[in-house]
């Protein structure tokens, strides 16, 4: 199947190869000699909600966060 580049970089893939993989939103995207390969992924914790609930869980609140992201920055 031919699918073509678009000026904005982008490609739609054809419905008749979706239906042949995984359900999914988001494609793991590398190149391995030259060929660029889409593994579909399932990325927990997509939502909000769910974000939430995990730092809830793990006792973790927004200031950890910022906190955790400052710290990654001066990395």
């Amino acid at each position: 199947m031919l699918a073509k580049l678009t000026s904005k970089n982008q490609i739609t893939i054809p419905k008749a190869l979706l239906a042949q993989v995984p359900e999914s939103t988001h494609f793991e995207v590398t190149v391995h000699d030259g060929v660029i390969l889409l593994r579909p992924v399932h990325l927990s914790g997509d939502n909000l909600a769910d974000v939430r609930r995990k730092m809830k869980a793990l006792g973790l609140n927004e200031d950890a966060v910022a906190e955790a992201v400052q710290w990654a920055r001066e990395r």
